[in-house]
């Protein structure tokens, strides 16, 4: 069996870097890891944020890319299901210790020793290879998901999906999605194609046709004066996919009795709302990421089923910095796409 232990990858040597070619040597292959050439990976941005340190805890050199496809060319003794020569998918998990009680519940996203694919040291998808952990977190791809397409949906895709299984929405709720980005504008979709009555939330007008034509019954801009007072009450579930501080209160007022909010958008801001509006009439908040190995499975599916497509830019591998950065700006609708 054939190893790779040299890949070439592009890395940041320290916050907001460029990314500077460098060979890594990624050691011996173990019984249950795979080694996949990379043929395209997405840029998200939890990317630039640990390019850029955002959150404190990068480490340098750090190879960035979490939504991968590429092909399998190495696989480690103990491998079943994967084939040399296989498309797969690689997202933001790519190990967890299968022993812990999450684990054995089929929760590995939330297991305290779970491998990310770019955080501790773990090298990403801006490469010629990643190395996965555990066989498991490689995903087959349907083959009606072009691989150019199917990248972002490795973490996008699977984030803006994973709610509706983990928190029981039903395809008679009434559905509001906040922010209209590289994750909303997915959510849009998979909760049009879920069944649910589906409002489009945005700060302006811009994107209210875009929205309806993704799948939206409804459009709120939110920065309109009244325009949060009009939808009190309104919704059983609504999932926000910005970045940044909002008026809390009034999304929790928002929702129904005994509605959610799911938060899968990080803002640096402390999160601040009155309890009140939650205890009166029974409202939860939870929080939203990227989903374990069956959400992700049904995920890809339920995308292929259902014809959803994220919209992308496409950039080359050499043009990687341009890519982060134009992402780092806001720049880019909605997923930036690097093809090796």
């Amino acid at each position: 069996m054939e190893n790779y232990l040299l890949i070439n990858a592009l890395a940041a040597d320290a916050p907001a870097g460029t990314l500077t070619g460098r060979t890594i040597d990624l050691g011996d292959l173990e019984r249950y890891q795979v080694d996949v050439r990379v043929t395209h990976v997405g840029i998200c941005h939890t990317d630039v944020g640990m390019i850029d340190n955002e959150w404190g805890f990068s480490q340098y050199p750090l190879v960035p890319g979490h939504e991968i496809v590429g092909v399998v060319e190495a696989i480690g003794e103990a491998v079943v299901g994967l084939e040399v020569g296989q498309r797969v998918g690689v997202g933001a998990l790519c190990g967890s210790c299968m022993t812990c009680e999450w684990c054995l519940r089929g929760q590995q996203h939330v297991c305290p020793n779970g491998v990310a694919t770019i955080f501790g040291g773990h090298h990403g998808g801006f490469a010629s290879h990643v190395r996965v952990d555990d066989f498991r977190f490689a995903f087959a791809l349907p083959d009606s998901l072009a691989s150019e397409h199917a990248a972002p949906l490795m973490c996008a895709g699977a984030t803006a999906f994973t709610p509706f299984v983990h928190y029981g929405v039903k395809p008679t709720d009434r559905v509001a999605i906040v922010g209209i980005g590289g994750l909303g504008h997915l959510a849009v979709q998979y909760a049009a194609a879920w069944g649910c009555e589906v409002t489009a939330i945005s700060s302006t007008n811009a994107k209210r046709d875009e929205a309806r034509a993704l799948g939206a019954h409804h459009f709120v801009a939110s920065g309109d004066e009244g325009a949060m007072a009009t939808v009190r009450g309104k919704f059983d579930f609504i999932l926000s996919t910005v970045g940044a501080d909002l008026p809390w209160t009034d999304y929790v007022e928002a929702l129904r009795p005994q509605g959610t909010l799911c938060i899968a958008g990080t803002s640096p801001s402390p999160f601040q709302v009155s309890l009140y509006h939650l205890l009166s009439e029974e409202r939860r908040i939870v929080g939203g990421k990227t989903g374990a190995l069956d959400d992700t499975a049904q995920m890809l599916t339920f995308t292929a089923r259902h014809n959803i497509t994220p919209m992308i830019e496409q950039f080359a591998m050499s043009d990687a910095d341009a890519a982060v950065d134009r992402v780092r700006r806001g720049d880019v609708r909605y997923r930036a796409v690097l093809e090796a």
